[in-house]
């Protein structure tokens, strides 16, 4: 039955006095407006898990970019994430390791700058902060996982 048709046998019913001009009015708007279903959710198969995981795990390490923040960006996405993407687990802990040694180095290499030999360190760490994320994140794309070189083993 289309809504003509049912608008139709509401008029008749509300004619015959089966139903009431509030009763009318409600069933009318619920013919023309009617609720929104819910959207079917997609379940999560094994390719889709696997294409979310290398996608979150990528964005975790190229976070790490944007240093401070990112680091509270990668920690904060690895978090929420790894109960659904349990693949995203071992890059979270590799990046908090390379998070935790970088400030390491840079705290040394910044004790060392009074000699001298802490400034080549830092230009040469904040190389590494570049290109190891980027690195990371080309790796987690592809699926694999990617330890940081130089990197201390705080978490396994």
């Amino acid at each position: 039955m289309n809504i003509a048709e049912e608008i139709n046998r509401l008029q008749e019913l509300r004619d015959k006095g089966a139903l009431s001009e509030e009763e009318f009015v409600k069933a009318k708007a619920a013919i023309l407006n009617p609720p929104a279903t819910p959207a079917a959710s997609v379940p999560m198969t094994p390719e889709r898990q696997a294409e979310q995981e290398r996608t979150w795990a990528m964005l975790l390490h190229f976070a790490l970019l944007l240093k401070i923040l990112g680091a509270i960006g990668a920690i904060v996405i690895w978090q929420v994430k790894r109960k659904d993407l349990p693949g995203i687990e071992p890059h979270g802990k590799n990046a908090v390791n390379w998070i935790l040694s970088e400030l390491i180095y840079a705290a040394i290499s910044g004790l060392l700058c009074m000699i001298l030999i802490g400034i080549p360190m830092l230009m040469v760490l904040g190389v590494l902060g570049i290109v190891f994320p980027i690195m990371a994140g080309i790796k987690a794309n592809n699926g694999q996982v990617w330890k940081y070189p130089l990197s201390i083993q705080f978490l396994k």
